[in-house]
Formats: C-alpha cells, sequence, structure tokens
C-alpha cells in the first residue's frame, strides 16, 4: 500500500475529501497458473505507472492498494479529472497493446472511475466514492463486455456524475460521444453508468440493461460500426461489392441515449 497522506481528519473527526478513485481488475484471473498471475500483475502496475507518469502524478503522491488481481487508487485532490479520464486512459491502452503484442494469453482490464469524498484510515480508503468504483468495475455489463468480445483489451466505466461533470466537456484524449449509458444493479447500488472502450466509436451495448448483441449477430441498425467492420471508416465492402446500406437512424435516436450535463440517462429503445 502506498498513501499520499491525505486522510480527511481534521481534530481526530473523519472529514470526507474530494479524490478522484480508480478501481482496476485483472479479467479471467482465475484461470491463470500462479506464474501467470504474477506477471500479469506486474504488467498491470507498470501499465498503471505508466499512465501515472503521462498525467504528471508522481510516485509516493497517491493512495494505492492492492487488491490481489486489481489495484485501488486515489488521487490527490489537485490531479485534473479531465488528465484522468483522457490522456491516464489513453496511456494505459498503448501500455496494454504494447504489452499484449503477440501474447496468447493477453493482460485484459476493466477500469472503474468515480470521484467524491473519500476519508482514509490505517486500514485503507472509505467512502461510498470508493464502493461506486468498486460496482462500476465488476457491473454485469462491464463483465459480459470482456467476456464476450475477447478482442477488447480494456473497457473503463465512469460514474454518470462522472461523465456529466467531466467527461462531458470533452478535451485532450476524451471523446464523449464514443461513451455509451447503461444501467447497473449491484448489491445497494441502481443506478446510470457510462461505458467506454479506447478507440472504438462505442462499446457493444445495447439495451437499458447493457445486453450485448446476440452471438453471431451484428449490433442493431444505426449502432457505430467497430473498426474493421463493414460501414466502419476503413472496414470492409459489403459482400458482393454493392453500395453501402442506407442510412439509418442514429444510434443515439434510435436508443434514447442521453448526453446532457448532469441528466441520468437510460438507454430505453423507442
Amino acid at each position: 500500500m502506498s498513501s499520499a497522506g491525505v486522510s480527511g481528519e481534521v481534530g481526530g473527526e473523519a472529514c470526507g475529501i474530494h479524490r478522484f478513485v480508480v478501481f482496476g481488475d485483472i479479467c479471467g484471473s482465475g484461470t491463470l497458473d500462479l506464474a501467470e498471475k504474477k506477471h500479469q500483475r506486474a504488467a498491470m502496475y507498470a501499465a498503471f505507472d505508466d499512465a501515472y507518469s503521462s498525467v504528471g502524478v508522481e510516485p509516493g503522491t497517491f493512495h494505492q492498494e492492492d487488491r490481489g488481481d486489481g489495484i485501488l487508487v486515489a488521487l490527490r485532490p489537485d490531479v485534473p479529472p479531465t488528465l484522468m479520464v483522457g490522456r491516464w486512459i489513453d496511456t494505459l491502452y498503448e501500455s496494454l497493446r504494447a504489452h499484449n503484442q503477440g501474447r496468447v494469453r493477453p493482460l485484459r482490464l476493466r477500469i472503474g472511475m468515480n470521484a467524491g469524498l473519500v476519508t482514509q484510515d490505517r486500514h485503507g480508503l472509505v467512502g461510498r466514492a470508493v464502493d461506486l468504483a468498486a460496482r462500476l468495475c465488476d457491473s454485469a455489463p462491464a463483465k459480459r463486455i470482456m467476456n464476450e468480445t475477447p478482442e477488447i483489451d480494456l473497457v473503463v466505466v465512469v460514474s454518470d456524475w462522472l461523465y456529466g461533470n467531466v467527461v462531458a466537456d470533452g478535451g485532450r484524449y476524451v471523446e464523449p460521444d464514443h461513451y455509451r449509458s447503461a444501467r447497473i444493479r449491484s448489491k445497494e447500488t441502481d443506478e446510470a453508468a457510462w461505458f467506454h472502450v479506447p478507440r472504438r466509436p462505442a462499446p457493444p451495448l445495447i439495451g437499458r440493461d447493457g445486453e450485448l448483441p446476440p452471438e453471431g449477430e451484428p449490433a442493431p441498425a444505426g449502432e457505430p460500426a467497430a473498426a474493421g467492420e463493414p460501414g466502419a471508416p476503413g472496414g470492409r465492402a459489403p459482400a458482393g461489392g454493392g453500395p453501402p446500406p442506407p442510412s439509418v437512424r442514429p444510434a443515439d435516436q434510435r436508443w434514447g441515449f442521453a448526453r446532457s450535463a448532469g441528466r441520468n440517462p437510460l438507454v430505453t429503445p423507442r
């Protein structure tokens, strides 16, 4: 465990401090043998270190807890959140891509991001912001994306608050239009979250509860195609060399995606 000494305690009383929280988890770690577990843990920490360095977060200036096959992080309040949802994610993706080149068992990560009041005691971090970051990372839609789309190595899930107050404003490396919303339900949590797969125009989600398209079937008409698929920039031409399919309503209209800051978007078919 490492800590920046930001405890949120004043006069012996616990007082939460607003901090950016990241919860990361290795996908499929339960299927790995001990040697591979150690290798992927080391690669995960190296990728996180690269990402920290890219946004100027120095070692020892943040709180970090080891979770076996994951990491829990709380940054100092002065770290700009736009850097975390922008360059930090981009660098993490690039580090994973470089590490996974030519590997039979690639390192694949789910990342939950949130911000809110956090306090810290001698055991670690406490606060609803921490709880929600964990729920986002372990949410059913995030697990379905990684379980059913093996070519994806990184999925990022941000809270509705973080999307509306930070992501929606955009910025360098920040693509708010590439996020999609779905409901997450776990324990006491029942709220909207926003899902993002770097380098894709949208994650493979349909429906209010983050369902994926049935196996072997494409996303519904109007959903952005993944890179290399028919209809995507640089993708394959339709079979037979014919013209592309006629235009359809944008996915945002068909599924009712909401992107306005501060709204609680649900993905409800119209």
